[in-house]
């Protein structure tokens, strides 16, 4: 961290107006001095790549691919490692595109800063600032820098960094800190801490160390995978150890070797993602840019939303809601009254703009004026024919010739409006300043109140409606008075919106503090850091989060949740850590996309059953077969067989698929479906694969095969009957392969059946019904039956040509494996054998 500069370094307050020559600026931007910080994603392209392709999962297929291709084996690289780069190439293009798309929308929002240069006002980007720079601060102005002002009066509003929407005024000697905004008021402020020592950067270097949740789903499904891999590895071990007595060639080893690694499911890797990428496109149309791809998902499982009050229910704007004429005046005349000084005073603010926005009228010439500030609570202008004076009714009951009257004020304020007081001044010639310079307040008569109200967002109503409608609750967390967020929130239809004031969370221990926000909807005064410490009490009692915020202030929070939303018109920090930016500043985007994300979770659930039966029937075969002393039973090149089987139908399922709440017992779930349907079909696979590989074995070794089957397993195998020993066990174990995969082909399509069923006589295992996949299922087995039936595809997949021997012994077996899975899944085989039924209800 560079130091401050020292005295003798700064401007005074007679130099402001000349600030930093342009030769001296440049030679402190050369030293380090600039204000250089990380404005866009923290994302790299590098880091994006490197966490998607660089991961244990690619790395193991790579290698393998590799050594297929040191060894001459293309064909069998390509489908082994094939899965791993479209897997890879899929997620880092959607975390790519986010990233390209939340730097435009940086990149728009950027302003550029006006500083004193040779004594005159340049404009310039915000990352040429330099320390000791002077900065003209204007309304609407973002400031970029800390620094004290030194000269004139900024009404700033720090609500991106403390949640607090009051503007604060602040006077010569007084800091300005990088975030807040500029509502009123004109000054010079010393750019004193710039970069990575200013409070908005601290704010986010902070934010950046939190990482990113993964989601109940791709836990469960890491779990599977870690299993399925800690079996691969014990099965490896043993088979290989056999190859190795056996003395198998190291191309054997090493084909053997990618079918084992492809029991993983990569292909549930690569569905997810494609699942995932899908969502966040559709998501992104629908005003939600998903950063990190597994929000899509996160967001389904979201009970409860936490959200800032300014920024985010309502648009950082004032509307007026009410002007209520006093002491008998009419209404015209009290309307022109408060048109005229809005639209003529030279210090706008919040207040005058809302004014100005609602009521039309022209400018008048203003001979004197007091501009608003938060000590004074008012603000007068003087004109050739009236003193007017806008203020709060306690700052202004002194001056005031008759009383308010009673009740009028406090109604009103309880419904969380802003009331002021419109007055005259009963003499038009009375001076607004003393004698020393200091306003005060002449003798007034009361014209008008004037009620105004936090403009809310036009579709957080709604929206508050759809998410109590879905079980969803909100928590609102303000830096306001609890009062005013209670009655804003009540407004926008948040049910129980009784305010809780944050000023005791400190004091309190973890599971008092439990027990308040469990209670509680709303909570004003709440600084950053007790943002984030309600989102951990949530999370602590087992709740799933989301924070969505704008400011700088909500940072740390959106991190600590679950899922992190920020508004696309906030804080460039928020943006950046989000998982979910609303491109739209609409809260009602969050409503489709977790419905969205519920029918990605109920079709990668469908399509997980599908790849876990698949890779379990492989893995028992493999087992049943070695045991056997048959051989292997696969080569690399039949697993293209899965995207016939498993890779198509999960696809089409997982579009298909209903928007239902997550599966809290999904690992259940998924054993009820596929340890049923695996034991039955490797069952079948091996009893398919054992025959015809006896059979086979005996017709080569005894010579009673014809020629012709003999030319033709010739070309198959690449060996010479009578001339090479190993003729017979190559031809019976690609025979064998060839009933094997083709009985496991179809019985795959056909689980489908099962799974989602298109009429009630298939729903044996769930009874919700889809006719849809009857036609899926029936074009599955056309395309299918058309590759196996093919002879450039079936020699590509190792297999032989279309035999008739192979389906009188398949077919057979086909009806009797459907006839039982259907018993099983009917009667609820696997529940009784394991006593599932006897252990107690969750």
């Amino acid at each position: 961290m560079t130091s401050r500069p020292t005295a003798a370094s700064l401007p005074t307050v007679g130099s402001a107006t000349l600030g930093l020559s342009t030769g001296e600026a440049a030679a402190r931007r050369r030293r380090g001095e600039g204000n250089d910080a990380v404005t866009a994603s923290s994302r790299t392209y590098g880091r994006i790549v490197r966490t998607n392709v660089l991961n244990l999962y690619n790395s193991i297929l790579f290698s393998l691919g590799i050594a297929l291709l040191a060894l001459g084996r293309p064909g069998d690289a390509l489908i082994s490692v094939g899965i791993g780069v479209l897997n890879a190439a899929i997620s880092a293009v959607q975390e790519i595109r986010a990233k390209r798309q939340l730097d435009r929308l940086q990149l728009l929002a950027r302003s550029t800063v006006v500083v004193v240069r040779d004594g005159a006002d340049t404009e310039v980007g915000p990352e040429e600032v330099v320390r000791g720079d002077v900065v003209r601060v204007r309304p609407g102005d973002q400031l970029v820098v800390d620094g004290p002002v030194l000269t004139g009066h900024a009404e700033v509003d720090e609500s991106l960094l403390t949640g607090e929407s009051d503007a604060q005024l602040r006077s010569p000697g007084e800091d300005l800190l990088s975030g807040s905004v500029v509502v009123g008021g004109a000054a010079l402020q010393l750019a004193r801490d710039v970069g990575a020592d200013s409070h908005a950067q601290r704010l986010t270097a902070e934010a950046r160390r939190a990482t990113t949740d993964t989601t109940p789903l791709q836990r469960r499904i890491a779990f599977v995978v870690r299993l399925t891999m800690l079996l691969v590895v014990l099965m490896s071990g043993a088979i290989l150890a056999q190859a190795a007595l056996e003395g198998l060639s190291l191309v054997r080893v090493v084909q053997t070797t990618a079918v084992l690694s492809g029991l993983v499911p990569y292909g549930l890797f690569f569905l997810i993602a494609l699942a995932y990428t899908a969502g966040a496109v559709t998501t992104s149309r629908q005003g939600a840019l998903v950063q990190r791809v597994n929000a899509v998902e996160s967001v389904s499982n979201v009970d409860v939303v936490c959200t800032d009050k300014t920024g985010t229910l309502t648009t950082g704007r004032l509307t007026l809601a009410e002007l209520v004429p006093l002491g008998g005046h009419r209404t015209a005349e009290v309307t022109a009254a408060l048109a005229a000084m809005a639209h003529s005073t030279g210090a706008p603010n919040l207040t005058s703009a809302a004014l100005a926005g609602a009521l039309p009228g022209d400018p008048v010439a203003v001979a004197e004026e007091v501009p608003f500030s938060s000590a004074l609570r008012w603000s007068a202008v003087r004109t050739a024919g009236a003193t007017w004076v806008l203020g709060a009714p306690e700052a202004l009951t002194p001056a005031l010739r008759t009383a308010l009257p009673a009740g009028e004020v406090t109604a009103r304020t309880a419904q969380g409006l802003r009331v002021l007081v419109f007055a005259r001044a009963a003499d038009p010639g009375a001076p607004l300043r003393d004698a020393t310079g200091r306003p005060v307040l002449p003798g007034l008569e009361a014209l008008a109140l004037v009620a105004l109200a936090d403009e809310l967002r036009p579709d957080v109503p709604a929206t508050l409606a759809r998410f109590a409608e879905e079980g969803i609750a909100v928590k609102v967390l303000s830096g306001d008075d609890p009062g005013t967020v209670a009655a804003l929130a009540a407004r926008a239809g948040l049910r129980d919106a009784t305010g809780v004031h944050a000023g005791d969370f400190p004091g309190l221990t973890d599971a008092e503090l439990d027990a308040v926000v469990a209670a509680g909807s709303v909570f004003g005064r709440v600084a950053p850091e007790q943002k984030e410490r309600v989102v951990a009490a949530l999370r602590r009692q087992g709740h799933y989060v989301a924070m969505v915020g704008d400011g700088v202030n909500d940072a740390r929070a959106l991190k600590a949740a679950q899922v992190g939303v920020a508004m696309a018109s906030g804080s460039a920090v928020t943006r950046d850590v989000a998982d979910i930016v609303l491109t739209g500043d609409s809260l009602a985007a969050l409503v489709p996309a977790r419905r969205l994300g519920r029918r990605l979770i109920a079709g990668i659930t469908t399509s997980a059953q599908l790849f876990l039966a698949r890779v379990a029937t492989q893995a028992l075969v493999i087992v049943a077969v070695t045991m056997l002393g048959l051989g292997f039973p696969y080569s690399p090149a039949q697993g293209g067989l899965t995207l016939f089987t498993v890779g198509l139908p999960t696809i089409v399922l997982t579009a298909w698929a209903r928007p239902t709440a997550p599966d809290p017992h999904l690992l259940a779930t998924l054993g009820r479906f596929v340890v049923p349907a695996a034991l039955l079909t490797a069952g079948g696979g091996v009893a398919v694969y054992a025959f015809l590989y006896t059979g086979l074995s005996a017709v080569f070794t005894t010579g009673r095969a014809p020629d012709f089957v003999v030319t033709e397993f010739e070309s198959y195998t690449g060996l010479t009957y009578g001339t090479d020993a190993d003729f017979a066990e190559a031809a019976s174990a690609i025979g064998a392969q060839t009933g094997l995969n083709t009985f496991v082909s179809l019985a795959s399509v056909l689980l489908v059946l099962f799974l989602v069923p298109p009429a009630r006589v298939f729903a044996v295992f769930t009874r919700t019904v889809d006719r849809r996949t009857g036609l899926l299922v029936a074009g599955l087995l056309v395309v299918l039956l058309g590759a196996l039936l093919t002879p450039a595809v079936s020699t590509y997949l190792g297999l032989t040509g279309a035999a008739p021997p192979v389906y009188t012994i398949v077919l057979p077996v086909l009806v009797l494996w459907f006839l039982a899975l259907g018993a099983a899944y009917r009667f609820r085989v696997l529940d009784r054998l394991l006593g599932l039924r006897e252990l107690p209800a969750r």
